[in-house]
Parts: structure tokens; sequence; C-alpha cells
């Protein structure tokens, strides 16, 4: 055992060593964190702010005034009078309106007999866009409606209902807080994948690997080597998200930070052993490049629930993405950050991952052992 100590440390050592030689290992677990973070939390957003659309008062009066004046008020809308139908029409063909909301010259009186009526039109070629612009427009004209209607004393009468609604989790209502934990997941599998997959596969081409299977460590000290100095400078990278996640975004972690670190620093072993056992089947910088960006990014993106979820997704792509590791780290992130610690989550998505990274070190281990022996 002390032999094996002895080695391990002499190896890690040496990784450390090489790290601080190495400035592309530096970029890939420090410097690139905290660059994703930053570009995708600022230039990511699933909100419509200072939308652009087009208002028309075809009998400017008192009360449409008021009825509109709460789209100049609104972070959600920018707003411009057009003087004409026509004119708007224009303004929306050119897309420099993303709608129109337009009151009928006889507003005033339609509205007090109880059946008036305010015409949106959307744009509806991003239509997301046109969907949450139609929400924000129902929700502000009713607020307003209700507001008009209890100033005039025309509130429904002692059997209507009002329904009082309350967001949970995300009580914001803010894009920024579903995304940001996202992001951290899709960094941290960037950056385990990369570090081992690259660092690896670099010492396979130069030969390195070979100079140390004549002497007489075994593959584990090796393989442990390789990952312990990887992991602390993948924590750190962690930290540092996490440090912009709360501080920067003001994303709240309600659930406790000792948990976020274990469960994080599983999913970092994850990602690490997937880097090990890539470049371990391949052997070469370029292949295990692309074989971490399509087996590893690209599907933490796209079908790990990061902007999608899954349960609305075809079949087939829900099958795929309950495979990924990211999807059940996924989960627990988005579970800490805003609902804090779920016993049941966490605990069903810590095994699926542990499972995982046997499953990855195993690979690595197998097709280290052909050069060993």
């Amino acid at each position: 055992m002390n032999g094996f100590t002895r080695r391990l440390g002499a190896l890690t050592v040496k990784e450390f060593r090489q790290i601080s030689r190495d400035p592309s290992s530096i970029m890939i677990g420090l410097v690139l964190p905290i660059i994703l973070i930053l570009i995708f939390g600022y230039g990511l957003s699933l909100d419509v702010k200072n939308a652009p659309v087009a208002v028309v008062m075809e009998h400017d009066t008192p009360l449409a005034r008021n009825l509109l004046s709460g789209l100049w008020g609104s972070a959600y809308f920018s707003p411009r009078h057009a003087s004409s139908m026509h004119e708007a029409e224009e303004l929306l063909r050119k897309r420099e309106v993303d709608a129109i909301i337009r009151t009928g010259s006889d507003f005033d009186s339609r509205f007090m007999k109880g059946d008036a009526k305010v015409q949106l039109i959307l744009h509806g070629v991003d239509s997301t866009t046109a969907t949450l612009i139609g929400q924000y427009t129902g929700a502000l004209l009713s607020l307003r409606i209700q507001e008009t209607l209890e100033r005039q004393g025309l509130a429904a009468g002692s059997g209507s209902a009002v329904v009082q609604s309350r967001m949970w989790f995300n009580e914001a209502a803010d894009s920024t807080w579903y995304l940001v934990p996202g992001l951290i997941v899709i960094i941290m599998t960037l950056v385990g994948a990369f570090l081992t997959a690259l660092i690896m596969a670099r010492e396979w081409e130069r030969g390195t690997l070979e100079a140390l299977f004549v002497s007489p460590v075994g593959r584990a000290e090796i393989l442990l080597s390789k990952i312990i100095p990887y992991f602390l400078l993948g924590m750190t990278g962690l930290l540092l998200c996490l440090a912009a996640a709360r501080w920067l975004f003001a994303v709240p972690l309600r659930g406790s930070l000792f948990v976020f670190l274990l469960c994080s620093s599983l999913y970092l072993v994850v990602s690490l052993g997937m880097g090990l056992a890539i470049s371990s089947v391949t052997r070469s910088q370029f292949l295990s490049c692309q074989i971490a960006l399509v087996v590893s990014f690209l599907p933490a993106v796209i079908l790990s629930g990061f902007l999608f979820d899954l349960r609305s997704v075809p079949l087939a792509a829900r099958i795929v993405g309950n495979i990924l590791p990211a999807t059940y780290y996924m989960e627990m992130l988005k579970t800490l950050f805003l609902a804090g610690n779920n016993p049941v989550i966490l605990l069903r998505d810590s095994a699926a991952l542990l499972a995982y990274a046997v499953l990855f070190m195993y690979v690595a281990v197998r097709f280290t052992r052909k050069n060993l022996d």
C-alpha cells in the first residue's frame, strides 16, 4: 500500500507540474467555464423584453389611453403610436414591430356595454416570440380592464371569482434562473470530457504513456493520477461558475451547498471518466475531440432538458435523452438551485451517475490494460 501511495503521489505531482506548464489545460479548466457562463448567461434568454409594438387608437379617448398606457410602463414592450392601421401594417411587414394593438372607433361605447374588443395582430415568423407577446399583452390588458372596472364601480357581482396565481420555485418568472443551472451542467460536461480526452490522447500520440508502461506503476495509478489533478481543476471551474450564478445572475441556491458540491463532484468524475474512455479507445487528439463533442456536449445541449422539457419531445428523443448522464445532473442542479433538497430526486439521479462513473472507468481500464500487459 505504501508503494502504491508513493507511486500515485509522484505521478500526481508530475501531472500538476505538467498542467502548470500547459496553458491549454488552464484555459479549458478555468478560463473556458467563466467565459461560457458569461456569454450564455447574458446572451441566452427565453424572455421577451422591449418588444416593439404598434399602437393604433382609432378614437383617441381617455378610456382607450388609460387601457393601453400600461404598455409604456412595462419592460416587456417598446410601444410606438401609429396613426392608422395601414401604417401599422407596413411596420409589421417590414418587421419594425412584432405586433399591432388596436382599439376600434366604438371602443368606449362597447366597453360600457361589456363587449369591447382589443385587436392583437402578431408577426408569426418567430412563433415563440409571438406566443410570449400574446401572453404578455393578454395579461396586461386583463389587469388594466379589471382596474378600470373597479375604478368605475362596474366590477362583477358577488357571484364572481378572482383567480390569484402564484408561481413556485421561480417566482421571478425569469428564464435566467432556469437557464444558468443548465449552463453549469453544459460547462462541466464540456470541460470534464475535453480535459481528459485531449490530454490523454496527446500523451498517446507523443508516446509518453509507453514510457510509463515499462515502469513499475500499475494501470490504476496511471488513471488515478490523470483524474485527480483534472478533478481539482474542474472543481475550481465549478466554483467560479457557482460564484457567477449567485452574484452576477442572482440565481438562488435553495438546496444544501454540501449536497451541490457532492453531486457536482460525482458528475465531474463521470465526465472525466468519459474523456478517459474516449481517449483510451481512439488515442488520437483530433478523433477524441470530435467524439467528445458528439457524445457529450451536443447531446447535453439538445437532449438533456436544458432548453426543452423531455416530456414534450418525441419518444425516440426522450429515450436518448434518458440515456445521457447530463440529464440526471441537469435534474439535480435545477432542483437544488430552485426547489431545494429533494431526497427522492437526488438519490435516484446520484445512483444513475454512480453507475455511469463505474462504466466509464471500467472502459478506460479495459482499453488501457492491453498496453500494460
